[in-house]
């Protein structure tokens, strides 16, 4: 890699603004599910059972892009306060549901409502416009796909 080529030197600049905004947008995400009583991973899942009830274990792993074991620790730990609670699902004795208990229920709402994280990322974009917005979103969106299309050769690396 040639640290002295204009190329790679944007490439680092973009890549310490994306962690830049991924740090600063995930304090807040920290500071709401902080103040609820709940890790990261822990309000990740109480979000999304809110939005899709009665998900099973492996599905869960799907959506939040985490390990079997990982979600099981945090569903766990849910389970134990109370948040949410887990059934067999119907015609697959090894799949698990889970689902939020009432306790569960209100807390996603408090989650909604404070939505630290949505409401920093809002005033932000007041200082710019739809256009800037729209281009924003299709930069990510084309960068993204061509990081997905990426492979990398270990055998040269």
């Amino acid at each position: 890699m040639d640290y002295s080529d204009p190329k790679v030197k944007q490439a680092a600049d973009v890549l310490q603004s994306f962690m830049a905004v991924t740090r600063a947008a995930s304090e807040f995400t920290r500071r709401n599910a902080e103040s609820l009583g709940l890790t990261l991973q822990g309000m990740a899942v109480v979000n999304t059972l809110h939005r899709d009830p009665g998900l099973t274990l492996k599905e869960l792993t799907e959506r939040l892009h985490a390990s079997k074991s990982t979600l099981s620790v945090s569903v766990e730990g849910l389970v134990q306060a109370g948040i949410a609670e887990r059934t067999q699902a119907e015609g697959n004795r090894r799949e698990i549901n889970v689902k939020l208990t009432p306790k569960g229920e209100e807390l996603a709402g408090r989650s909604i409502r404070q939505a630290y994280s949505y409401r920093a990322m809002a005033a932000a974009l007041e200082a710019m416009d739809e256009g800037q917005i729209g281009a924003l979103l299709d930069g990510h969106r084309r960068i993204l796909d061509a990081l997905e299309a990426y492979e990398i050769d270990m055998e040269r690396v």
